[in-house]
């Protein structure tokens, strides 16, 4: 029994890590490859930004800009913190660990954990929270990175080419895409994180929940209803029914 528990841990962090990885990895590939016939919404974002940017370029007023870059940094901000506090709980769990083990073996369907077993599960849900810590604190850099580009751009008035503009509105839509991509990934994991919880209570759950993730996330980012409402095929299926 305690073999055949042990394989199934195994096995079901296995899986774990190839929807983490894999959908991570597609999803970066898929935004690289995003056209009409197959968008995402980190393309169609990118899209919107690189016109939001060259409409900066044409004001000479920017408060309006550096607000709306503040309220991104607002969202960011919060998750990171919220991250912290997570983490401070999970270390926290670490010291009372028998308690924590008798409550969730109360659960029904759940199996028995050992204490190693148990503490490599909050360890490896405290590296997850670790990596959404880097990617927000680091999109939140990049937000910061975005206000000083603004606030360093030409004016209409200035002596400055047309191919000049395109370029900086081209950089600074690079950048604030970048910042948005990590906080995609931060919340990606999240995602996963709430799936790792399940394996608390069974490892074939974790396995289950982790796919349910992918699905999810899959259907958020390429299959959803805000996907065809920023590339228009919203107004055409109304039009067609």
């Amino acid at each position: 029994m305690l073999i055949e528990q042990y394989f199934l841990n195994v096995l079901a962090g296995i899986w774990f890590l190839i929807c983490f990885n894999g959908y991570m990895r597609y999803a970066k590939a898929r935004n690289y490859r995003s056209n009409a016939s197959s968008p995402s919404l980190a393309s169609e974002m990118h899209r919107y930004r690189y016109q939001w940017m060259e409409k900066v370029l044409t004001r000479e007023m920017r408060v309006a800009d550096a607000a709306a870059i503040a309220n991104l940094e607002k969202s960011v901000a919060f998750f990171a913190s919220t991250t912290m506090l997570i983490l401070a709980g999970l270390i926290t769990i670490l010291g009372s660990t028998e308690k924590a083990i008798d409550l969730v073996s109360a659960l029904p369907f759940a199996l028995t954990t050992h204490r190693a077993e148990w503490e490599i599960k909050i360890m490896m849900l405290i590296l997850l929270f670790a990596y959404a810590f880097f990617k927000f604190t680091w999109s939140l850099r990049q937000y910061g990175f975005v206000t000083i580009m603004i606030g360093g751009a030409p004016l209409p008035n200035d002596n400055c080419s047309e191919l000049e503009k395109k370029s900086l509105a081209k950089k600074m839509a690079s950048m604030a895409s970048m910042a948005a991509n990590n906080f995609n990934i931060g919340l990606r994991t999240y995602y996963f994180s709430i799936s790792m919880l399940t394996w608390f209570i069974h490892p074939v759950l974790f396995m289950l929940s982790s796919t349910l993730i992918v699905f999810i996330l899959f259907r958020r980012e390429f299959k959803s209803s805000t996907l065809k409402i920023l590339t228009g095929h919203e107004d055409e299926d109304e039009h067609s029914n």
